[in-house]
């Protein structure tokens, strides 16, 4: 059986060609006007496959993730030199953060250049606070410090940007932001991400723990960081009480992985 995640429906395939999305936040739906899967921030890189019913089925760049979105959310494929580094900034209309904001945008969000001031980078969408966008290709190097990006981030099914985020959605901008490949949902992360380690092997910080339908990083030898309906949040938890909590519910842990 193909997973619709990963393999496009050729009913649904009648073109090939490259957009990207061109509002602050978007959900990829499974049908047009339907269910939430995941969610594509702005400048995401796509490849439109099909349209329906005011939606387009598209290709995610950066995961292969496929789905429907509201074609009003696409715009035309830009090169990109910058990415917001921050949980949430803001693009204003003048290098003055007392001008009005044009948009909010979320971490991971993709821009174009065109200027730069002392305190500012003007790009295609408003002129963005230097502390909160950086270069392509300046990749950090520990997914944990990008995960803690997110604290107090309220949980949301399928969520992938500042405002909303769910475990696999906060895996995955920390693997990302890391140069490293990371599928969208957490039973893809569990079979892709990383090396399976034996069981009773210590944790390290930037490890994984697999449950059936849950994710969670470390954050160092006691502590996770994960995104969790629990708290309702991303929140910090020792790990024996994640543990415990969690295998209350009949969920035991199915993989402990490394990156």
């Amino acid at each position: 059986m193909t997973d619709r995640r990963s393999t496009p429906n050729p009913a649904w395939v009648d073109s090939s060609a490259p957009a990207q999305i061109g509002v602050a936040l978007t959900d990829l739906l499974d049908a047009p006007n339907g269910i939430r899967d995941r969610q594509l921030v702005y400048g995401d890189p796509v490849t439109v496959l099909g349209a329906q019913d005011g939606h387009s089925y598209v290709r995610a760049d950066r995961d292969g993730y496929i789905g429907f979105v509201p074609t009003a959310a696409l715009a035309e494929a830009t090169p990109h030199t910058h990415r917001i580094i921050a949980r949430a900034s803001h693009a204003y209309a003048r290098a003055d953060m007392k001008s009005p904001d044009r948009v909010a945008l979320s971490f991971g969000s993709r821009l174009t250049a065109l200027s730069e001031t002392p305190k500012f980078i003007e790009t295609t969408a408003g002129f963005i606070p230097k502390q909160h966008i950086a270069p392509e290709g300046q990749w950090h190097d520990d997914p944990a410090a990008i995960a803690a990006l997110f604290i107090g981030t309220p949980y949301l099914w399928g969520g992938n940007s500042g405002t909303g985020i769910d475990c696999s959605g906060l895996v995955q901008a920390a693997c990302l932001a890391c140069n490293i490949p990371c599928d969208g949902d957490s039973d893809q992360q569990a079979r892709n991400l990383g090396t399976t380690l034996p069981e009773g092997t210590p944790p390290q910080r930037n490890d994984l723990f697999f449950w059936k339908g849950h994710v969670a990083l470390v954050y160092d030898a006691n502590t996770l960081i994960h995104a969790n309906a629990h708290h309702m949040s991303t929140t910090f938890e020792p790990i024996s009480d994640a543990l415990a909590r969690i295998e209350q519910s009949d969920s035991g842990r199915t993989a402990h992985k490394r990156l």
